[in-house]
């Protein structure tokens, strides 16, 4: 046997509410332990209670919404001790042990004391696990409206034994008379007091039967008691019937629905009264349910209860379903209704519900609260539960308990969030190597942060995971700016080397700019510890030559800066300088360079003198010295077209400027280039002479200029390619300014004039108004112009079709398509 101790303060509560007694354990002193209940019978010692024992006997064993063990007994209960039906008493044995077993258990005996004498003619419980009813014994067994009814089981009473209570149930499967200690067997408990007769039934036992009423599934079971003297014979109705359902739910609130009139126990209908209807929570009645936002309703058939989900009274419990987190709501309530009829002066019917929703998902929210100014993130996570703790979190693919992440520099704290919920906040430093980075954009970093939260939920500590990703673009990265300068011979460019190779890289056009390259053309690197200093001498390929004449030469070098990943120009880096022409002139001419050199964009021919410069965009311009005897007239000397003269000559000196298409140049086609020719000439002269014959130069002076041009690659200005096999052509439509735009077509309409581009020889499908159209020069472009004026003495001639940058007719440099057509 267990020894019998005291109480600790505090563990048990317990009070006598309506009819029933109520008992709670407090949980917190029952943590990590296991519990029993024994019925202390007056007589036959301690019971223990169980399943079968509480729903026959009229006990309930639950929990209340915050998980606290409660105990729920009826004054008409088996056990308990009864002083004429007014005062009642049940005294309860707990125990406590360390073990599942329940050995070396500790007993703590307990007695609940319960006054309760303002009966009603007949009351009905409805219990979570039974339902029950118990009526006076000194009214009328039988009503004068119901004698026919009643009649039809005196049959029955002939076989009554004399002294002895019988049950009569009535159901669909028949009719069933049976003793009481047979009912006993069945899981029914019938008794009586001094005053009272009461029957105690289990939910959809076999004698017991379901109807719908108003919308609500009712269980009940009908039954007649009986008891026969020598004179006498007494037949009780003890009929009772109980919703079984009846609870609707929506996102944010769930109701109780109760009938108002059950027709099994309201013969006579017509002379019902509804006298008094109440609700509680938890054993309480609440007396304003509208301050507490629940909402009491009824009507002639119904009795709702509305209570908002999370309302005081009730509990939200984290849970986990199909790895979803979410909530479920538990309220225990209660609903008591008075009414009188005719047939019984007064019925209180009494109802007790624990209501728990459906698990209803609720998605974490991660909200972003990073601080780009300090570059730190942070990060909350919510909202949760009281019964919701972080037990880990993974940085990356790093995993780190609570104490790890601290110890590593990670902030973690709890706060709150209105609505008694809660988050975890995390804050994490951008520069942390476990936040990933990565370059966007022009001049900023995009850092990551992957968070995998590990959450214990609910008392059962179940496990639940999510990852979370956040970033935060910020402009962090500065573009470098370059310098440049020249010398005499050479032109520079200084570029700051932070973040060259890891964000950026130099193109010289199409080719990165690395040191095999440099070498290859002539250029010199040298880097300290900030800078890349690039010496490109004057006639280096990639080498812009902006202006030629007698007095300058005016070269540009451009270098792009490109996003390693996208190739994504950002910035030019240019350095512009003049030099002085003549002077080169006259060096290479000392040097008696007297073969063609080749520039990847510009093509040098130096030959007797000639300094020449062709330019993408098809001009070219000629600086020719010529040291004759005697001398040439500079200003007799022309090209082929003998109208293209020098536009500037001295003594020595000629220079000439025009376009490939103009003065006589020749075109051909060798392998993937174009190849555009010309020549300066000067022809015969007579010389004066004092006799006959005359002196003649002879043979005709003649120079020939080329220009190579790559037949197949679009231009970018601005971004060169390094040697002659990759020279691009000087135009036509796959011309791109550095605006990276392709070059617009131009749809001109003038007056009833329309033209109009095809995609194919079909003239079937025609581009777009206003779209950019990117052909190369050996594409043919199907050009449709169409005169719509239907008058007879309009005639239309194709005259001139041209290619320009821009949407202005005037433009330059263009392109000719047709002239003269």
């Amino acid at each position: 046997l267990s020894a019998l101790h005291v109480l600790p303060p505090g563990f048990v509560e317990s009070s006598c509410r309506s009819r029933i007694f109520w008992m709670k354990l407090n949980k917190l002193l029952l943590q990590g332990k296991f519990f029993q209940l024994e019925i202390n019978d007056p007589y036959a010692g301690p019971i223990l209670l169980d399943e079968k024992l509480a729903s026959r006997c009229g006990y309930v064993l639950s929990e209340d919404v915050w998980g606290n063990p409660v105990f729920r007994a009826s004054v008409l209960g088996c056990h308990v001790a009864n002083e004429a039906d007014e005062l009642f008493s049940l005294t309860v044995n707990i125990k406590v042990s360390s073990f599942s077993s329940m050995r070396a258990a500790v007993t703590y005996t307990y007695p609940m004391y319960c006054s309760y004498s303002s009966w009603a003619s007949r009351e009905i419980v409805c219990e979570e696990n039974y339902m029950e009813v118990s009526v006076k014994t000194d009214i009328p067994a039988v009503s004068n409206d119901y004698t026919v009814a009643w009649m039809s089981a005196l049959p029955e009473t002939q076989n009554v034994a004399y002294q002895l209570w019988q049950l009569m149930f009535v159901s669909p499967s028949g009719r069933k008379r049976i003793m009481v200690s047979d009912a006993a067997k069945l899981g029914y408990s019938f008794n009586n007091t001094l005053s009272r007769v009461y029957l105690r039934a289990p939910y959809h036992s076999n004698e017991s039967d379901v109807s719908t009423v108003s919308g609500v599934n009712m269980n009940m079971v009908t039954s007649t008691s009986m008891y026969r003297q020598r004179w006498l014979l007494l037949l009780i109705d003890t009929t009772v019937s109980c919703p079984v359902d009846g609870i609707s739910f929506t996102e944010t609130t769930l109701t109780w629905t109760v009938p108002s009139v059950i027709p099994t126990l309201v013969v006579q209908e017509s002379t019902f009264l509804s006298k008094n209807i109440l609700m509680g929570v938890n054993g309480q009645v609440i007396v304003n349910p509208e301050e507490k936002n629940y909402l009491l309703e009824h009507n002639e058939t119904h009795i709702a209860i509305t209570i908002p989900i999370g309302a005081e009274g009730g509990k939200l419990k984290s849970s986990i379903s199909g790895g979803e987190y979410g909530i479920i709501y538990n309220i225990d309530l209660f609903l008591e209704h008075t009414w009188a009829d005719a047939d019984w002066q007064t019925t209180k019917y009494t109802v007790i519900k624990s209501i728990t929703t459906p698990f209803m998902p609720q998605i974490p929210t991660v909200t972003n609260n990073t601080l780009p100014e300090e570059r730190l993130f942070n990060v909350a996570f919510g909202h949760f539960l009281p019964d919701v703790s972080l037990v880990a979190i993974a940085i990356g693919n790093m995993p780190f308990t609570l104490r790890e992440a601290q110890h590593h520099g990670f902030r973690l704290y709890e706060t709150p969030f209105s609505n008694r919920t809660k988050g975890f906040i995390l804050e994490v430093s951008f520069d942390d190597p476990y936040v990933l980075k990565e370059y966007v954009n022009r001049n900023e970093t995009k850092y990551t942060l992957l968070i995998n939260y590990t959450i214990s939920v609910g008392p059962e500590m179940t496990l639940y995971y999510h990852s979370a990703e956040v970033d935060c673009v910020i402009a962090d990265i500065e573009l470098p700016e370059a310098v440049g300068y020249c010398d005499k011979e050479n032109l520079y460019l200084a570029i700051p080397s932070f973040g060259l190779h890891q964000y950026w890289n130099l193109y010289l056009g199409n080719k990165l700019l690395n040191r095999h390259i440099a070498l290859t053309n002539g250029y010199l690197a040298a880097t300290n510890s900030t800078h890349l200093i690039l010496q490109i001498p004057l006639f280096a390929v990639g080498v812009t030559y902006e202006e030629v004449s007698f007095q300058k030469i005016k070269a540009r070098f451009d270098v792009a800066l490109r996003k390693m990943r996208t190739m994504e120009t950002l910035k030019m880096f240019s350095v512009s300088c003049s030099f002085n022409s003549s002077a080169f002139i006259s060096k290479l001419y000392n040097r008696s360079i007297n073969k063609k050199t080749c520039d990847s964009f510009l093509e040098f021919i130096i030959h007797s003198l000639i300094f020449s410069v062709c330019h993408p965009d098809g001009t070219v311009m000629i600086s020719a010295q010529m040291k004759t005897v005697p001398a040439i007239d500079m200003s007799k000397t022309k090209l082929r077209d003998s109208s293209c003269k020098p536009r500037e000559y001295n003594e020595g000196h000629a220079f000439f400027k025009f376009h490939v298409t103009t003065c006589g140049t020749s075109v051909r086609f060798e392998g993937d280039h174009i190849i555009y020719e010309n020549e300066i000439s000067y022809e015969k002269e007579i010389l004066p002479g004092q006799s006959i014959p005359k002196i003649t130069r002879d043979p005709d002076y003649r120079l020939t200029v080329l220009c190579y041009y790559r037949a197949k690659e679009t231009l970018v200005l601005g971004a060169f390619t390094s040697d002659p096999s990759t020279s691009p052509p000087f135009g036509s439509g796959t011309m791109i300014p550095r605006s990276n735009i392709a070059v617009h077509r131009r749809i001109r309409q003038a007056l009833n004039i329309v033209s109009r581009v095809s995609k194919d020889e079909s003239f079937m499908e025609f581009y777009e108004p206003n779209t950019a159209i990117l052909k190369r020069p050996v594409e043919p472009v199907f050009l449709e112009v169409e005169l719509k004026d239907e008058s007879p003495d309009t005639e239309l001639y194709l005259e001139n079709c041209w290619v320009t940058r821009s949407l202005d007719f005037n433009s330059t440099p263009r392109w000719n398509i047709t002239v003269d057509g």
